[in-house]
């Protein structure tokens, strides 16, 4: 009981948390102008965006698909589609970002329990989490060629903190690879194998993810366009996946708030207002949201039907 308190309570917090940053931030920027910038918003750009989510959706569900029948546990095509609209509903509308995740490894166990199934839900989120930061850190690094006349305050200094990171990281691996340590992880070698490396697995994981990364950068480019405030394409591998990478917060709920502020600060490098960047990720927010919201909803309530109806027997 006290548990269920906490999580409540947490949850609370937290979309107080992201009203609250949303808020502040349209009082900030002037509200006009972001009514403005959804005045200009018509429908054909969102029936593409809104397309692209569902070509997100499937292309996860294949890739959690392919990761899961690695390890074992195979999971038809559409259950393995259905299954992500649930999760991905899901994290949309509770904090943290993880409990879509949870309920996919709850309803994806077995006979033999739900280790496998959480283990190819972790390894396959993995894939993709490595494909956005590749974007995200080539980006970052290609931005003093791409963009040398509008590096925001502080860049060289970032750049300089992700580099020391990186080197920390590879540090600490190799330590951890000459060391006892590392013996414990033995078990998990056959499986990450199997998954990022043996019979072409890499190439499949490696093109998944990143067709997938691409589909969340084309959904927030055609956002800006609706609102009026076009970027260039430059900004596909820049300002958006600093964006998108806040999302990652586990502070609030789908990522909104934190991203809307990122977006705020980082159009006025191409010219662009705050307000137009605010207006272009709460499109965004807006786009993922009811992208996967109809089918989630209608999954989720068809399930819980099923298990009231088998209960009732």
């Amino acid at each position: 009981m006290q548990e269920e308190r906490l999580l409540s309570a947490y949850g609370v917090l937290a979309v107080i948390f992201c009203l609250a940053i949303i808020a502040g931030l349209v009082i900030a920027v002037d509200p006009a102008d972001v009514a403005a910038a959804f005045e200009n918003v018509t429908v054909a750009p969102l029936a593409a965006a809104l397309a692209i989510v569902q070509l997100q959706v499937i292309l996860s569900a294949l890739r959690w698909r392919f990761t899961s029948a690695r390890l074992g546990h195979a999971i038809p095509v559409r259950l393995a589609i259905g299954e992500y609209y649930i999760a991905s509903f899901v994290n949309q509308v509770l904090p943290g970002g993880m409990a879509g995740d949870a309920v996919r490894a709850y309803r994806a166990r077995t006979e033999d329990g739900w280790k496998r199934p959480a283990a190819a839900i972790v390894l396959e989120r993995l894939s993709g989490q490595f494909a956005f930061f590749l974007v995200a850190g080539a980006g970052l690094f290609a931005w003093p060629l791409l963009l040398a006349e509008s590096l925001p305050p502080g860049f060289y200094r970032l750049v300089f903190i992700c580099t020391g990171f990186l080197a920390l990281a590879a540090g600490l691996g190799l330590v951890i690879a000459r060391s006892r340590l590392f013996a414990r992880f033995e078990t998990l070698k056959p499986d990450l194998a199997a998954v990022f490396w043996r019979r072409g697995a890499a190439g499949i994981q490696f093109g998944l993810s990143m067709l997938t990364v691409v589909s969340y950068i084309a959904v927030f480019m055609i956002a800006a366009d609706a609102t009026g405030a076009p970027l260039p394409p430059v900004a596909a591998v820049t300002v958006i996946p600093l964006c998108l990478m806040t999302m990652l917060i586990p502070a609030g709920v789908g990522g909104w708030g934190t991203r809307e502020a990122a977006a705020a600060a980082l159009w006025p490098l191409f010219g662009l207002t705050s307000a137009e960047g605010l207006s272009a990720s709460l499109l965004y927010g807006l786009i993922s949201l009811f992208g996967v919201a109809p089918q989630g909803l209608v999954l989720l309530a068809a399930t819980l039907r099923r298990r009231r109806d088998h209960d009732g027997r």
